[in-house]
């Protein structure tokens, strides 16, 4: 039985941005782009009504910027959907501020059209998180300005820590699975007690928790 349709909503306050990705996206199989945004409060109301699976957020909009749009999205569904940033900078410190918000990750605006439609996929299939490289840096730098680790770090078992580091890796939970040799339920188990611990929303927020405690530093 057929898998069906990713359902996207665009959000970039540039009109030939969002022709360009409805372009590329609706030429795909499987990839139904339903709904645009201007504003990031154009996006929070399209996206309270379409309930789409991805919204693609540009960071940088009028009236309220991505990173709120994307805090008011994740805090007022109750399955919201996989949030990821466009971006013109990989160094914007907006792109973190919307990562800390809770975005499965950040994508360039110049980036190739196999590459969106790829992390498009992976975050609407998967638990999995795009976590580039010159976000890694981001989080280091806040690791370094933190005055000691938080708490919650002596507070994980060593099994949670495992998976933990997993989930900075970008795996998914199945993939988590199979690397500690158990089983999905006891890996889904583990995510839930280490955002509990941590205090995360989910598991962006565990992650980037994780950065800035200088917790992935630690052995």
């Amino acid at each position: 039985m057929a898998q069906p349709a990713i359902r996207i909503v665009l959000a970039d306050d540039e009109r030939m941005v969002r022709t360009a990705l409805r372009a590329i996206l609706s030429a795909e199989p499987g990839l139904e782009v339903v709904g645009e945004a201007a504003t990031g409060a154009e996006a929070v109301s399209v996206v309270r009504e379409l309930r789409p699976d991805v919204v693609l957020m540009d960071v940088r909009m009028p009236e309220v910027d991505g990173i709120r749009a994307t805090e008011q999205i994740l805090a007022t569904l109750d399955e919201p959907p996989r949030v990821v940033v466009v971006t013109t900078f990989e160094n914007d410190s907006y792109v973190y501020d919307a990562l800390r918000a809770g975005a499965a990750g950040f994508l360039l605006k110049r980036a190739e059209a196999d590459a969106l439609v790829q992390a498009v996929r992976l975050v609407a299939r998967t638990d999995s998180l795009l976590f580039p490289s010159a976000v890694r840096a981001l989080a280091a730098e806040h690791a370094r300005r933190a005055p000691a680790p938080p708490a919650w770090v002596s507070r994980l078992t060593g099994r949670e820590s495992e998976v933990l580091r997993h989930m900075a890796a970008g795996l998914t939970n199945a993939e988590i699975a199979r690397r500690m040799d158990v089983g999905p339920a006891t890996v889904k188990s583990h995510v839930a007690a280490v955002l509990a611990k941590t205090g995360a929303r989910d598991r962006t927020q565990a992650v980037i928790a994780a950065y800035e405690a200088g917790f992935l530093n630690l052995r």
